[in-house]
């Protein structure tokens, strides 16, 4: 490795997420959400490794399930997006995904297909999402009857009923309990299975625990909820890190880095980091934003660059060229450093570029 940056990927940690997640479940069965390349982690290698644990995988759409199932993956994989167009839904014959329906061109679509198809030779699978109050996806929940009525021809054993709770990770729980209210009350009558809880509502909100949960981003070991509103204890998945490769002393009053916006209040000794906003380290994290090296935190000064960042480490004891800094992972919770930026610990994972190699330690 000509370059000493990288993602170490801990799939014992994400088994051990994953128990602990299912544990709290009680019972639903598991969608395993993998979708922008598992958070960030690799989407193959974390389908591989947890198939066999849960019932469902869950990918945003057609392409990233088509590049598990060239991977060898073998689960179903839900398409949260659904078809993007009716041809998707030819792709994806007989390969096993379940398509998410959420508008009814889509329900028109899917139901003229297993009428040109045969009807019960027609195997596709679909799940429909209702909007009880995200706004952003699903057909009308007052309409919810109705649609079943209309769509006989798609409702059979796979159907699930699905909705998304807007603000389930929020310490503040009205708007939540409002919508989980709407949906149950709107589709107890239905029979068919549901699926209301993301990974914050499974741990929350025992009622939306039902015949299925999704489970995203506590998987791989980032909290969903505020550092002080936080029931779970995870075992973080990614470690970024990265080495010094630079060290220079500059005296009081000197500037680092682009637009020399950090001023030197004393003589300051100036790590560089071989990692920046090309790697995915975000460029508008603040002076201050913390790193871990040689078991004390380290504050960034300076703007990040494209391909590297500058630290502050007067006060270190020792330190060297080659030593290794930790930008996130089990030395420095992702949500710290997140807080500190501005973010969550979601946009940090899944913004780490393929530049950076992924290294996975396997169970």
């Amino acid at each position: 490795m000509s370059r000493p940056t990288l993602a170490t990927i801990n799939l014992s940690a994400l088994k051990s997420n994953l128990t602990l997640l299912t544990d709290i479940a009680d019972g639903s069965k598991i969608v395993a959400v993998v979708k922008a390349n598992a958070y960030g982690n690799g989407a193959v290698e974390v389908a591989l490794a947890i198939e066999q644990s849960v019932e469902i995988l869950s990918v945003a759409f057609l392409s990233e399930a088509q590049e598990l199932r060239c991977a060898g993956v073998k689960k179903p994989i839900l398409i949260l997006q659904g078809p993007h167009q009716a041809t998707d839904l030819h792709q994806g014959k007989d390969q096993n995904y379940i398509w998410m329906l959420h508008s009814e061109w889509q329900l028109d679509a899917f139901d003229s297909l297993k009428t040109l198809e045969g009807g019960s030779d027609w195997h596709e699978k679909s799940w429909l999402k209702f909007d009880s109050g995200m706004h952003r996806l699903g057909l009308p929940l007052a309409a919810l009857p109705v649609t079943l009525a209309k769509y006989p021809n798609i409702i059979d054993d796979n159907t699930v009923l699905v909705t998304h709770l807007a603000n389930a990770d929020e310490p503040i729980q009205g708007h939540a309990q409002t919508q989980i209210k709407a949906f149950i009350d709107c589709a107890k009558n239905s029979n068919i299975p549901l699926c209301i809880a993301n990974t914050a509502s499974t741990v929350r909100f025992e009622q939306t625990r039902a015949d299925f949960v999704r489970l995203g981003i506590a998987m791989y070991g980032s909290t969903p909820f505020q550092s002080k509103d936080n029931p779970i204890t995870l075992a973080p998945v990614m470690n970024l890190e990265s080495q010094i490769i630079s060290l220079r002393t500059i005296p009081k009053g000197d500037t680092v880095g682009y637009g020399s916006i950090f001023k030197a209040a004393r003589e300051s000794v100036i790590a560089t980091v071989a990692l920046g906003y090309a790697d995915g380290y975000p460029r508008h994290a603040p002076t201050s934003t913390p790193a871990w090296c040689n078991g004390e935190l380290i504050s960034l000064v300076g703007r990040v660059s494209m391909d590297m960042i500058t630290f502050d480490v007067t006060d270190m004891s020792e330190v060297a060229i080659g030593d290794l800094v930790q930008l996130w992972g089990d030395k420095l919770p992702i949500n710290q450093v997140a807080e500190h930026v501005g973010t969550i610990g979601y946009e940090l994972m899944t913004r780490v570029s393929s530049r950076v190699p992924r290294v996975f330690i396997s169970p």
